[in-house]
Order: structure tokens, then sequence, then C-alpha cells
């Protein structure tokens, strides 16, 4: 049984951001979904080899979602506005493109002409900006139902994930599919934000019933935490500043909510993964280079290299070209191993004692993104960290293919043995992409090991 995204919430082919971090930027620019996608950068070393580095503690990736017209956009434009983080010629040129007395905020994200033109947001529009206490990279992402596959753009690297409910409508199908993909992508927090409490009257009541009927949604795809927020983002009540229209909401804005939730990287306290981007040929030494996808791997660290099982000694670790005692997630570096082996482009570095499973049968929950329907027996290629191999699709559970903005479950072969983790376990290194191998195309993005909505395991 398939589950179409008009249904949960993934359509057509967006880059396959469908995942996390290194697999979704690169699909991004495959895709060219615009509006900017996000920069990568190394980190500096820490301090002391237990400390995170502190500028990535300090950051928050967070998304916004939500049906059309539900105010995602204005939400934005007055967290922007009231923390200052706007310009004083920005707000110029929005205040003169503005067709009201003052300006309209949601011009601050709505930045195409078509958006403007039409009032919605159709593209992801980044915005970076930061307060005294953390820095921030929002995605504000499309509420129409032709537009959800870019919901799935901002939220795969997101660790907090608002979505916004009219206060006058309520619970929609959009929030219910929203929320779906949230829930299908694991993000850690997710924010109930029930907007234009001032078109209701600042009523407790109207926000009890929402925000109860949201919490038992949420409960159901098995969203770990929702935190749910009164407020109307026209007038700025909870926004930044607390509202004094309603005495009998004691929780935080919207934005304290933010600067205090916690952000626990999964990559911190998960076994090393190291994908092997290039060999570097120094001299007669060879150092593999890449970006940690998880945990930390130091001088003295036994490690096997997948798929072939050898297993070797870190003898040497380089970030940003100079010699360091360990090289901890998301930084990028150079290992060099004690033994002279065959490692390549694809390889994957991990310890000896926290080995993922490695297979050539892969059984996932994917979203089909392309106009192109996947079918039993379709020969593709399978993107998976910095490894690509040749697979063919075995089987689409419960149904004969997968159309355009449909979820499900399929199981895969691939020519080579394939290192990977559960989805549940590893945001990077459990997702991939298949990819047309006639034209490049991403068609489709899968987490290894889960379970789409909608099929009976789902429902079990």
């Amino acid at each position: 049984m398939t589950a179409d995204l008009t249904a949960f919430g993934h359509p057509p082919h967006v880059t396959a951001a469908l995942m996390m971090r290194g697999i979704f930027q690169e699909a991004r620019s495959r895709l060219t979904v615009g509006a900017g996608a996000q920069e990568g950068h190394v980190n500096p070393m820490p301090t002391h080899p237990l400390e995170a580095p502190a500028a990535e503690a300090d950051l928050l990736r967070w998304a916004t979602a939500g049906s059309v017209d539900d105010g995602k956009s204005t939400l934005v434009g007055r967290l922007l506005h009231d923390s200052k983080s706007v310009l004083a010629d920005q707000l110029e040129a929005v205040a003169r493109a503005s067709s009201g007395e003052g300006p309209d905020l949601a011009l601050l994200t709505d930045g195409l002409r078509a958006e403007r033109e039409q009032g919605i947001t159709i593209d992801v529009a980044y915005r970076y900006f930061a307060t005294p206490r953390r820095r921030f990279i929002l995605a504000d992402t499309p509420g129409h139902v032709q537009y959800t596959r870019n919901m799935v753009t901002g939220a795969s690297t997101a660790a907090l994930t608002v979505i916004l409910v009219d206060a006058r409508k309520g619970v929609v199908e959009q929030t219910r599919r929203h929320a779906a993909v949230a829930a299908l992508l694991r993000v850690p927090h997710v924010v109930l934000a029930v907007n234009k409490m001032d078109l209701v009257g600042y009523e407790e009541s109207a926000f009890a019933r929402i925000a109860g009927e949201f919490t038992r949604l949420a409960t159901g795809l098995g969203i770990p935490e929702v935190t749910a927020i009164p407020i109307s983002a026209l007038a700025g009540d909870n926004v930044v500043e607390p509202s004094t229209r309603m005495d009998w909401y004691g929780g935080p804005t919207v934005l304290a909510h933010l600067e205090n939730v916690p952000v626990s990287e999964e990559a911190a306290d998960a076994p090393a993964r190291f994908p092997v981007q290039y060999v570097i040929r120094s001299g007669d030494r060879r150092l593999y280079a890449g970006q940690l996808a998880t945990g930390a791997l130091r001088v003295g660290d036994r490690v096997t290299v997948l798929p072939s099982g050898r297993t070797t000694t870190v003898t040497g670790v380089d970030v940003l070209g100079a010699p360091a005692e360990l090289v901890r997630s998301p930084q990028s570096g150079a290992l060099r191993l004690a033994d002279d082996l065959d490692v390549s482009r694809g390889d994957l570095i991990v310890p000896v004692a926290a080995l993922p499973e490695v297979s050539r049968d892969v059984e996932a929950a994917v979203c089909h993104l392309h106009e192109r329907p996947l079918r039993p027996g379709d020969h593709v290629l399978l993107r998976h960290t910095t490894r690509t191999v040749r697979a063919v699709v075995r089987q689409i559970r419960g149904a004969g293919r997968l159309d355009l903005n449909e979820i499900g479950q399929v199981a895969l072969r691939t020519a080579e043995r394939l290192a990977f983790d559960r989805y549940e376990d590893s945001r990077r290194t459990g997702s991939f992409v298949l990819i047309d191998p006639a034209d490049g195309a991403t068609l489709t993005a899968g987490m290894v090991g889960a379970t789409a909505p909608g099929t009976p395991d789902a429902a079990a």
C-alpha cells in the first residue's frame, strides 16, 4: 500500500533533500530548486577534545511549515523585524513594495516575483540571523500542496520545525501532511504556532482545541515533542515579545523557545562514520579526505574500511591543512592510516567496535520525486554518502509502482555491497537517493529501515 504525498506530504523532484545534510546538499544542486542552498563550512577544532565546537553548538537550523495563507512568511518577517535582524535598506525596499499602509513583512522572505504577485511562497527561502543567545538558519517553506516537496527540502536538515495553523480553520489536510513529513524526517522538535489569534478574539478555547487535536495527531505519528504557542504574526503577539492580550498563556514566545530549545546533534554521540570523498597523494603517503558524518575519530583509533572489511589504525589526522589529534563531525579533514590499503572514494571508515550493516539488499521508505513512475525492475543509480552504485528495484510493497508525490516501501538490490545505518540511528548514513542513469535526474529519496506512513507496518 502506498501513501499519496498529497496526503502525507512529499512532492516532485526537488533536490533529494528528503535526506540529510551531505546527500541532500548535493541533491539540491542537482535539481536547482533555487533560493540559496545552504553553504557548507568547516568548523575550527575545539580547544578541548571533548568539547563540541562552540559555533556549532550555538546554531539552530529550523524550518516553517503549514497550509497556504497560514502566515508563515509573515511570522518569519515579524521575527526578523522585531529581533532587529533586518537592515534599514531592506525594510525600505519592502515598504516600497508593500501595497498597504505599513510594510508587508511577508515580503522579507517572498523574494520571487511570482511569489509577490500571487501572495504565496513558492520556493524555499533561507534566512540567516542571530541573537545574543544563538545563531539561526531558517527555511521558510511553501504551504501550497503543489510545493510540499520544498517543505521536505527545508526540513531535511532542521532540528526544529514550526508548523503554523490558522486559528479560524484549525488542523487541515496540509497540517497533517506536514506533520507526517516532520515525523518521517525525524525532526527532533516540533512547534505548533496557532496563528491569527487576533481573528478569533484571542480566545483560549480556540487555542486549546487546536493544540489538543494536533497533539493527538503528533502522538499517533510518533513525534516525540510538541510545543504549542498562540500567536498573531501580523500584530506581533508572542513572536518576539509576550502578548498583553493573552494573559491566560504563560509559556514562551516563539523567539524565546528558539533560543532555549536544546540542540542535540546526533553526530556528537553516534559512532564515527567517515565517507571517503577524495584520496590525496603526498609523496609516498596517502591521505583520505572527507567530511565526518557522525562521531569523532582520533589518532590511534582502530578502524575498519568498508565494504572491504580491512582493519587498520589511524596514524594521523589533518584539519585545515594542519595536524590534529582528532576530527569531529561535521568537520572536514584527512586521515592517514597505518597500512597501505586499497581505499577509494565511496568507502566508509568506521570504528572496529561499531560497525554498520553491510549488504546488497536495502529495505527503505521512499518518497518519489519525479514525474516518471518508479516500477519494480527499474534499473537506477543509488547514491549513498559519497558512494554511487548500480541498483535494481526488486519490490514496491503493496503497489505496482510509485507515482509523483507518493511514498511507499521498497526493496532494492545493489550491484555492490553498501555500508549503511538505519535512518532512525543516523540521518546522514541512513539516507540515499535514486538517480536515473540515463539523464542523471533525481528520482526518489529514501530512508533505510524506515516505515512509510500508510503502509501496514506503519499502522501496526
